[in-house]
């Protein structure tokens, strides 16, 4: 059974696995810390409760959850843009190909500990934010384009205590400060120490629904505190301080432990994105004995424009394809193509083979029989002839009447065809024109009647006919 799997593995196989491998694997690392990632990832489990759907016969759960992936892609794309456009924001395609998320620019972080250790003893607040992967403009309110370098007589400065943005967050990113005087949400926790106030819970409001770091320094006990996700830490000691800041901007330090930890986490996803890949792979190929059958219209190509077909012996061929059962049941008829090339007919009867090389078929689908296995096309050249114009008569006229004259406009045309067609031809005929509707003397435009529809009236010749007639009372 192995041995009979792999004889159908190809080297496209190969390549189709390890390319979406590393898709994902890349996926992973651009958007590992974010809300995006871990809706993928509830989008991930979804797919995998709707293939079991699938596989126990459950329709309407299968549906439901097939639905559901749907809208959460979209959704994904509308909430999620502004931290997808940020990942996107890449200066070269190395980035997003192959590289690792890291800050372009280091933050100064000994400049910041000396700072806040400077308003502690001071005793200014402060609140200074430090975002991370996740974008927070949404999150946010106020604030004041600043984009000023970090230095301590800066940091100073702006929560100076008679400075108007004192109050509000100052961003930190890069080497610089951004935005100043920023308005954060609060948390509504009720379990906070009666001494926090209003810096600590806009601290933990940022910090418990996104991925930044805030640093607070107390307006009335000087003490530094770090929030991070749902908790609020004090710290003691400036090179405490250093390690938080140093692991929150993924510099890199001088501890083994969180190197070999950052690898083994790396690893693990790679080769979770390569056995899930390959599982993806082995229930969509596996099992190649499902067949079906379709009806497919035969195409034409490259065929010369001073030639038409006249004639084919089918419109249709019958193509019973294989492959797995999940495969055969997503195939559409719009998805397979017969295309017979034209490039070395001659005029007349051509028979043409249909081959594997005429048919394009969706990747995993297999050819086992087509019929009819070849189709007759008949080709005639296409040349113009001038042909009079007869007019259709049908009916009679009124027994006290007779046609006494009649001059038709033009009474030529030129008509394109087929050269046996129009070999055929000595007149071209006007629509039907009934005479016991004609009363008296007058004009009727009419159009010509091309039989077969393969005609056509040449460029420069009128498709419409005017009818110039005389009647008289019949001679008693």
């Amino acid at each position: 059974m192995p041995m009979s799997f792999f004889s159908h593995f190809r080297w496209q196989d190969l390549i189709d696995i390890l390319l979406n491998s590393y898709i994902l694997f890349r996926l992973y690392v651009l958007f590992r810390g974010t809300y995006v990632f871990r809706v993928l990832a509830g989008i991930a489990l979804l797919w995998v409760f709707q293939r079991i759907a699938v596989f126990f016969g459950l329709i309407l759960t299968s549906w439901a959850m097939q639905g559901i992936t749907a809208v959460a892609a979209l959704i994904i794309i509308i909430i999620f843009r502004n931290e997808i456009r940020n990942v996107l924001q890449a200066k070269n395609l190395k980035a997003i190909l192959w590289g690792f998320p890291r800050q372009s620019v280091q933050t100064p972080i000994e400049i910041i500990v000396e700072s806040v250790n400077a308003l502690s003893k001071r005793g200014s607040g402060a609140l200074i934010v430090f975002p991370a992967k996740e974008d927070l403009q949404d999150i946010m309110k106020g604030g004041i384009q600043w984009r000023g370098l970090i230095s301590k007589e800066m940091i100073a400065s702006i929560f100076w205590h008679d400075n108007p943005v004192h109050d509000g967050a100052a961003i930190i990113q890069g080497d610089r400060v951004t935005e100043v005087g920023v308005i954060l949400p609060l948390s509504h926790r009720n379990d906070l120490p009666s001494r926090y106030g209003m810096r600590h819970r806009a601290a933990l409001g940022l910090a418990e629904t996104t991925d930044a770091l805030v640093i607070v320094v107390s307006e009335e006990t000087g003490n530094v505190l770090v929030a991070k996700n749902s908790t609020i830490t004090e710290i003691n000691d400036d090179a405490k301080l250093v390690k938080v800041l140093q692991k929150h901007m993924g510099i890199a330090e001088e501890e083994p432990a969180y190197l070999r930890k950052e690898k083994l986490e790396v690893s693990i996803a790679a080769l979770v994105s390569v056995l899930f890949i390959t599982g993806m792979w082995f229930s969509f190929s596996s099992g190649l004995n499902t067949l079906i059958t379709l009806e497919i219209p035969v195409e034409y190509t490259k065929h010369d424009p001073g030639i038409e077909i006249v004639d084919t012996s089918v419109n249709t061929v019958r193509l019973q394809l294989g492959g797995s059962g999940a495969l055969i049941k997503s195939v559409q008829p719009d998805q397979v193509r017969v295309r017979l090339d034209l490039g070395n007919a001659v005029v007349g009867r051509n028979t043409l083979s249909i081959t594997h090389e005429n048919i394009s078929l969706p990747p995993g689908i297999f050819l086992n029989k087509v019929a009819p296995p070849v189709v007759e096309v008949t080709l005639d050249k296409i040349i113009t002839k001038k042909l009079p114009v007869q007019v259709d008569w049908v009916g009679e006229l009124p027994k006290n009447l007779i046609l006494s004259q009649l001059m038709i406009d033009p009474e030529k045309v030129e008509v394109i065809g087929g050269k046996r067609i129009l070999g055929s031809i000595s007149t071209i005929y006007t629509e039907k024109v009934p005479l016991d509707n004609i009363k008296r003397s007058g004009n009727k435009t009419v159009s010509l009647a091309l039989n077969p529809a393969s005609l056509k009236i040449a460029p420069g010749s009128k498709d419409r006919i005017n009818l110039s007639y005389v009647v008289e009372p019949r001679a008693s």
